[in-house]
Protein backbone atom coordinates (compact mmCIF):
# COMPACT_ATOMS: atom_id res chain seq x y z
CA UNK A 1 0.00 0.00 0.00
CA UNK A 2 1.37 3.60 -1.09
CA UNK A 3 -0.18 7.16 -0.69
CA UNK A 4 -1.07 9.33 2.41
CA UNK A 5 -2.56 7.75 5.20
CA UNK A 6 -5.73 10.21 5.87
CA UNK A 7 -8.41 10.40 8.55
CA UNK A 8 -12.05 11.35 7.37
CA UNK A 9 -14.58 12.84 9.67
CA UNK A 10 -18.25 12.97 8.00
CA UNK A 11 -21.26 14.52 9.41
CA UNK A 12 -23.13 16.40 7.29
CA UNK A 13 -26.35 15.13 8.70
CA UNK A 14 -27.68 12.02 10.83
CA UNK A 15 -24.24 9.41 10.56
CA UNK A 16 -21.16 9.91 12.12
CA UNK A 17 -18.29 8.41 10.12
CA UNK A 18 -14.88 7.97 10.49
CA UNK A 19 -13.09 6.45 7.68
CA UNK A 20 -8.87 6.05 7.41
CA UNK A 21 -7.28 5.31 4.24
CA UNK A 22 -3.96 4.89 2.45
CA UNK A 23 -3.81 6.06 -0.99
CA UNK A 24 -6.86 4.03 -2.75
CA UNK A 25 -6.59 1.32 0.22
CA UNK A 26 -9.21 1.56 2.91
CA UNK A 27 -8.07 0.29 6.17
CA UNK A 28 -11.32 1.38 8.45
CA UNK A 29 -14.83 2.69 7.80
CA UNK A 30 -16.80 3.42 10.84
CA UNK A 31 -20.44 4.29 10.71
CA UNK A 32 -22.60 5.19 13.95
CA UNK A 33 -26.25 6.20 12.94
CA UNK A 34 -28.54 8.27 14.52
CA UNK A 35 -31.35 7.12 12.28
CA UNK A 36 -33.20 5.12 14.55
CA UNK A 37 -33.78 8.46 16.44
CA UNK A 38 -35.47 10.08 13.65
CA UNK A 39 -38.32 7.58 12.79
CA UNK A 40 -40.84 8.68 15.00
CA UNK A 41 -40.06 11.97 13.68
CA UNK A 42 -40.53 11.02 10.06
CA UNK A 43 -37.32 12.62 8.84
CA UNK A 44 -34.46 13.79 10.90
CA UNK A 45 -34.53 16.36 13.04
CA UNK A 46 -31.33 18.76 13.30
CA UNK A 47 -30.74 19.12 16.83
CA UNK A 48 -30.82 15.34 17.51
CA UNK A 49 -28.72 14.46 14.81
CA UNK A 50 -26.09 17.30 16.40
CA UNK A 51 -26.07 15.72 19.73
CA UNK A 52 -26.11 11.81 18.22
CA UNK A 53 -22.59 12.83 17.03
CA UNK A 54 -21.44 14.49 20.11
CA UNK A 55 -22.38 11.30 21.64
CA UNK A 56 -20.68 8.91 18.83
CA UNK A 57 -17.53 10.77 17.87
CA UNK A 58 -15.31 9.40 20.24
CA UNK A 59 -16.32 6.12 20.21
CA UNK A 60 -16.30 5.95 16.35
CA UNK A 61 -12.55 7.62 16.46
CA UNK A 62 -11.26 4.69 18.26
CA UNK A 63 -12.86 1.56 16.48
CA UNK A 64 -11.54 3.44 13.16
CA UNK A 65 -7.85 3.38 14.76
CA UNK A 66 -8.56 -0.23 16.18
CA UNK A 67 -9.68 -1.97 12.91
CA UNK A 68 -7.03 0.10 10.82
CA UNK A 69 -5.03 -0.94 13.37
CA UNK A 70 -2.71 2.63 14.14
CA UNK A 71 -1.78 5.31 16.15
CA UNK A 72 -3.68 8.61 15.74
CA UNK A 73 0.09 10.22 15.28
CA UNK A 74 0.74 7.80 12.04
CA UNK A 75 -1.86 10.13 10.00
CA UNK A 76 -0.78 12.55 7.52
CA UNK A 77 -3.48 14.84 7.54
CA UNK A 78 -7.35 15.22 8.75
CA UNK A 79 -10.04 15.40 6.06
CA UNK A 80 -13.52 16.86 7.32
CA UNK A 81 -16.55 17.46 5.84
CA UNK A 82 -17.34 21.39 5.51
CA UNK A 83 -20.57 21.32 3.70
CA UNK A 84 -23.27 20.91 2.34
CA UNK A 85 -25.53 19.33 5.02
CA UNK A 86 -27.11 20.56 8.56
CA UNK A 87 -25.43 23.44 10.09
CA UNK A 88 -25.25 22.09 13.51
CA UNK A 89 -24.21 18.68 12.73
CA UNK A 90 -21.18 19.95 10.20
CA UNK A 91 -19.91 22.19 13.44
CA UNK A 92 -19.25 18.38 15.61
CA UNK A 93 -17.36 17.05 12.90
CA UNK A 94 -15.35 20.47 12.15
CA UNK A 95 -14.74 20.80 15.79
CA UNK A 96 -13.31 17.53 15.94
CA UNK A 97 -11.35 17.46 13.38
CA UNK A 98 -9.52 20.95 14.32
CA UNK A 99 -9.31 19.56 18.03
CA UNK A 100 -7.11 16.64 16.34
CA UNK A 101 -5.30 18.54 13.85
CA UNK A 102 -4.29 20.97 16.86
CA UNK A 103 -3.26 18.48 18.98
CA UNK A 104 -1.42 15.74 16.74
CA UNK A 105 -0.22 19.04 14.63
CA UNK A 106 -1.52 17.22 11.49
CA UNK A 107 -2.67 19.54 8.01
CA UNK A 108 -6.65 20.23 7.87
CA UNK A 109 -8.71 19.70 4.54
CA UNK A 110 -12.19 21.44 4.85
CA UNK A 111 -13.97 19.18 1.58
CA UNK A 112 -17.28 18.79 -0.21
CA UNK A 113 -19.49 16.00 1.44
CA UNK A 114 -20.59 15.73 -2.77
CA UNK A 115 -17.55 15.75 -3.93
CA UNK A 116 -16.63 12.95 -1.47
CA UNK A 117 -19.45 10.57 -2.95
CA UNK A 118 -17.26 10.67 -6.04
CA UNK A 119 -14.05 10.24 -4.73
CA UNK A 120 -15.42 6.83 -2.70
CA UNK A 121 -15.76 4.81 -5.96
CA UNK A 122 -11.56 5.25 -6.49
CA UNK A 123 -11.93 2.67 -3.38
CA UNK A 124 -13.63 0.05 -5.06
CA UNK A 125 -12.03 0.26 -9.18
CA UNK A 126 -9.02 3.27 -9.03
CA UNK A 127 -8.48 6.44 -10.66
CA UNK A 128 -11.36 8.28 -12.58
CA UNK A 129 -10.86 8.66 -16.49
CA UNK A 130 -11.37 12.17 -17.90
CA UNK A 131 -14.28 13.33 -18.38
CA UNK A 132 -16.27 10.95 -16.10
CA UNK A 133 -19.91 11.45 -15.39
CA UNK A 134 -21.34 11.11 -11.95
CA UNK A 135 -24.98 10.31 -10.36
CA UNK A 136 -25.61 11.66 -6.82
CA UNK A 137 -28.92 10.46 -5.36
CA UNK A 138 -29.64 10.93 -1.92
CA UNK A 139 -32.20 12.06 0.86
CA UNK A 140 -30.58 15.42 0.47
CA UNK A 141 -29.42 15.79 -3.21
CA UNK A 142 -30.21 14.55 -6.84
CA UNK A 143 -26.84 16.27 -9.19
CA UNK A 144 -25.68 15.46 -12.35
CA UNK A 145 -21.73 16.07 -12.25
CA UNK A 146 -18.83 16.15 -15.23
CA UNK A 147 -15.88 15.46 -13.34
CA UNK A 148 -12.63 16.44 -15.00
CA UNK A 149 -10.19 16.50 -12.00
CA UNK A 150 -11.18 14.84 -9.19
CA UNK A 151 -9.04 17.15 -6.56
CA UNK A 152 -10.11 20.16 -8.73
CA UNK A 153 -12.86 20.43 -10.92
CA UNK A 154 -16.50 18.74 -11.14
CA UNK A 155 -19.19 20.68 -12.68
CA UNK A 156 -22.39 20.40 -11.66
CA UNK A 157 -24.87 19.82 -14.86
CA UNK A 158 -27.90 19.41 -13.21
CA UNK A 159 -29.99 18.93 -9.93
CA UNK A 160 -33.35 18.75 -8.61
CA UNK A 161 -35.20 21.44 -8.35
CA UNK A 162 -37.79 20.89 -5.62
CA UNK A 163 -37.53 16.79 -3.61
CA UNK A 164 -34.36 15.02 -3.68
CA UNK A 165 -34.90 11.90 -4.81
CA UNK A 166 -34.24 10.43 -1.35
CA UNK A 167 -37.15 12.66 -0.23
CA UNK A 168 -39.40 11.66 -2.50
CA UNK A 169 -38.99 7.90 -1.32
CA UNK A 170 -39.62 9.16 2.43
CA UNK A 171 -42.63 10.73 1.41
CA UNK A 172 -44.07 8.29 -0.43
CA UNK A 173 -42.92 5.50 1.58
CA UNK A 174 -45.32 7.53 4.85
CA UNK A 175 -48.32 8.14 2.10
CA UNK A 176 -48.33 4.36 1.96
CA UNK A 177 -47.58 3.18 5.49
CA UNK A 178 -44.41 2.21 4.90
CA UNK A 179 -41.45 2.62 7.47
CA UNK A 180 -39.31 5.39 7.65
CA UNK A 181 -36.78 6.06 5.93
CA UNK A 182 -38.58 4.94 2.96
CA UNK A 183 -35.68 3.96 0.33
CA UNK A 184 -34.88 0.31 1.61
CA UNK A 185 -38.83 -0.60 2.50
CA UNK A 186 -40.07 0.80 -1.24
CA UNK A 187 -37.45 -1.25 -2.88
CA UNK A 188 -38.12 -4.31 -1.17
CA UNK A 189 -41.98 -3.61 -1.43
CA UNK A 190 -41.59 -2.77 -5.33
CA UNK A 191 -40.41 -6.14 -5.72
CA UNK A 192 -43.97 -7.82 -5.27
CA UNK A 193 -45.24 -5.36 -7.55
CA UNK A 194 -45.86 -4.56 -11.22
CA UNK A 195 -43.52 -1.27 -12.52
CA UNK A 196 -46.08 -1.18 -15.29
CA UNK A 197 -49.04 -0.70 -12.98
CA UNK A 198 -49.99 2.92 -12.58
CA UNK A 199 -48.49 5.23 -14.96
CA UNK A 200 -46.66 7.97 -12.71
CA UNK A 201 -45.64 10.91 -14.34
CA UNK A 202 -42.01 11.57 -15.12
CA UNK A 203 -40.64 14.44 -14.09
CA UNK A 204 -38.83 17.41 -16.63
CA UNK A 205 -38.65 14.50 -19.57
CA UNK A 206 -41.26 16.43 -22.07
CA UNK A 207 -39.41 17.80 -24.89
CA UNK A 208 -40.60 21.39 -23.75
CA UNK A 209 -38.70 20.69 -20.21
CA UNK A 210 -35.71 19.66 -21.64
CA UNK A 211 -34.96 23.10 -23.59
CA UNK A 212 -34.44 24.59 -19.79
CA UNK A 213 -34.28 21.77 -17.73
CA UNK A 214 -32.15 18.87 -19.54
CA UNK A 215 -30.44 17.47 -16.78
CA UNK A 216 -32.44 18.75 -14.51
CA UNK A 217 -34.72 16.69 -11.98
CA UNK A 218 -38.53 17.09 -9.78
CA UNK A 219 -39.85 15.02 -7.92
CA UNK A 220 -42.26 16.89 -6.01
CA UNK A 221 -44.99 16.12 -9.21
CA UNK A 222 -44.29 12.55 -8.90
CA UNK A 223 -44.59 12.58 -4.91
CA UNK A 224 -48.48 14.61 -5.46
CA UNK A 225 -49.61 12.18 -8.13
CA UNK A 226 -48.84 9.48 -6.08
CA UNK A 227 -50.94 11.23 -3.08
CA UNK A 228 -53.84 11.88 -4.92
CA UNK A 229 -54.02 7.96 -6.77
CA UNK A 230 -54.35 6.54 -3.18
CA UNK A 231 -56.25 9.22 -1.62
CA UNK A 232 -58.82 8.25 -4.66
CA UNK A 233 -58.50 4.97 -4.11
CA UNK A 234 -59.10 5.30 -0.15
CA UNK A 235 -62.11 7.77 -0.88
CA UNK A 236 -63.72 4.91 -3.02
CA UNK A 237 -63.07 2.65 -0.27
CA UNK A 238 -60.71 0.60 -2.07
CA UNK A 239 -57.95 -1.03 -0.79
CA UNK A 240 -54.76 -0.03 -1.65
CA UNK A 241 -51.98 -2.37 -3.91
CA UNK A 242 -48.33 -0.92 -1.36
CA UNK A 243 -46.44 -2.94 -4.22
CA UNK A 244 -47.62 -2.13 -7.16
CA UNK A 245 -47.93 1.73 -6.00
CA UNK A 246 -44.39 0.75 -4.62
CA UNK A 247 -43.07 -0.58 -7.85
CA UNK A 248 -44.64 2.15 -9.92
CA UNK A 249 -43.19 4.94 -8.26
CA UNK A 250 -39.72 3.60 -8.05
CA UNK A 251 -39.73 2.91 -11.98
CA UNK A 252 -40.59 6.81 -12.70
CA UNK A 253 -37.88 7.93 -10.21
CA UNK A 254 -35.31 5.52 -11.55
CA UNK A 255 -36.47 5.58 -15.49
CA UNK A 256 -35.75 9.65 -15.41
CA UNK A 257 -32.11 9.40 -13.02
CA UNK A 258 -31.03 6.49 -15.79
CA UNK A 259 -32.51 8.34 -19.63
CA UNK A 260 -30.90 11.75 -17.76
CA UNK A 261 -27.36 9.97 -16.68
CA UNK A 262 -27.25 8.40 -20.21
CA UNK A 263 -27.77 11.50 -21.87
CA UNK A 264 -25.14 13.40 -19.83
CA UNK A 265 -22.72 11.23 -20.96
CA UNK A 266 -23.29 11.48 -24.41
CA UNK A 267 -23.49 15.06 -24.21
CA UNK A 268 -20.20 15.49 -22.50
CA UNK A 269 -18.29 12.27 -23.85
CA UNK A 270 -17.99 10.62 -20.78
CA UNK A 271 -17.52 6.53 -21.39
CA UNK A 272 -18.10 5.94 -17.65
CA UNK A 273 -20.48 7.21 -14.83
CA UNK A 274 -20.11 6.60 -11.79
CA UNK A 275 -23.56 6.98 -9.15
CA UNK A 276 -23.25 7.75 -5.67
CA UNK A 277 -25.53 8.54 -2.54
CA UNK A 278 -27.60 6.79 -0.31
CA UNK A 279 -30.36 5.86 -3.46
CA UNK A 280 -27.86 4.80 -5.81
CA UNK A 281 -27.97 1.61 -3.38
CA UNK A 282 -31.40 1.02 -4.85
CA UNK A 283 -31.49 -2.31 -6.49
CA UNK A 284 -34.26 -1.29 -9.45
CA UNK A 285 -31.64 1.93 -10.02
CA UNK A 286 -28.61 0.06 -10.55
CA UNK A 287 -30.42 -2.70 -12.92
CA UNK A 288 -31.65 0.10 -14.90
CA UNK A 289 -28.94 2.10 -15.23
CA UNK A 290 -26.23 -1.26 -15.39
CA UNK A 291 -28.88 -2.48 -18.30
CA UNK A 292 -29.20 1.11 -20.22
CA UNK A 293 -25.00 1.66 -19.97
CA UNK A 294 -24.81 -1.42 -21.81
CA UNK A 295 -27.24 -0.32 -24.86
CA UNK A 296 -24.96 2.90 -24.60
CA UNK A 297 -21.36 1.42 -24.28
CA UNK A 298 -20.81 3.35 -20.92
CA UNK A 299 -19.12 1.82 -18.12
CA UNK A 300 -20.93 1.60 -14.81
CA UNK A 301 -19.15 2.55 -11.91
CA UNK A 302 -20.89 1.37 -8.76
CA UNK A 303 -19.29 1.55 -4.77
CA UNK A 304 -20.24 -1.40 -2.52
CA UNK A 305 -23.28 -0.13 -0.57
CA UNK A 306 -21.84 0.07 2.54
CA UNK A 307 -20.01 3.19 0.67
CA UNK A 308 -23.37 4.90 -0.96
CA UNK A 309 -24.50 6.34 2.43
CA UNK A 310 -22.67 8.77 3.91
CA UNK A 311 -19.46 7.67 5.37
CA UNK A 312 -16.13 8.95 6.85
CA UNK A 313 -13.79 6.61 3.79
CA UNK A 314 -15.20 8.70 1.34
CA UNK A 315 -14.00 11.73 2.79
CA UNK A 316 -10.55 10.56 3.72
CA UNK A 317 -10.66 9.32 -0.08
CA UNK A 318 -11.52 12.60 -0.89
CA UNK A 319 -8.63 14.16 1.48
CA UNK A 320 -5.89 11.35 -0.11
CA UNK A 321 -6.94 12.77 -3.72
CA UNK A 322 -6.38 16.44 -2.19
CA UNK A 323 -3.14 15.69 -0.03
CA UNK A 324 -1.11 13.61 -3.12
CA UNK A 325 -1.87 17.26 -5.24
CA UNK A 326 0.05 18.99 -2.64
CA UNK A 327 -2.69 21.54 -2.71
CA UNK A 328 -2.86 23.79 0.37
CA UNK A 329 -4.86 22.71 3.94
CA UNK A 330 -7.98 24.71 5.91
CA UNK A 331 -6.98 27.06 8.00
CA UNK A 332 -8.42 26.79 11.69
CA UNK A 333 -11.15 29.42 10.85
CA UNK A 334 -12.42 27.04 8.66
CA UNK A 335 -16.77 27.39 8.88
CA UNK A 336 -19.54 25.37 8.05
CA UNK A 337 -21.18 26.02 4.67
CA UNK A 338 -24.82 24.27 4.48
CA UNK A 339 -25.25 25.40 0.87
CA UNK A 340 -21.50 25.07 -0.20
CA UNK A 341 -21.40 24.49 -4.28
CA UNK A 342 -19.88 21.14 -5.47
CA UNK A 343 -17.72 22.50 -7.70
CA UNK A 344 -15.66 24.11 -4.29
CA UNK A 345 -13.79 20.79 -3.73
CA UNK A 346 -11.55 21.92 -0.78
CA UNK A 347 -12.66 24.94 1.40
Amino acid sequence: MSGPLILGIETSCDETGVGIVRGHDLLANEVASSVEEHVRFGGVVPEVASRAHLEAMLPTLERACATADIDLTEVDAIAVTAGPGLVGALVVGLSSAKALAYALNKPLYGVNHLAGHVAVDLLDHGALPSPCAALLVSGGHTSLLTVEDMASKITELGSTIDDAAGEAYDKVARLIGLPYPGGPHIDRAAADGDPTAIAFPRGLSTSRDLIKHRFDFSFSGLKTAVARWVEERRLDGRDVPVADVAASFQEAVCDVLSAKAMDACRATGATDLLIGGGVAANGRLRALLAERAAENKITLRTPRPALCTDNGAMIAALGAEVVSRGLRPSGFDLGADPGLPVSTIVV
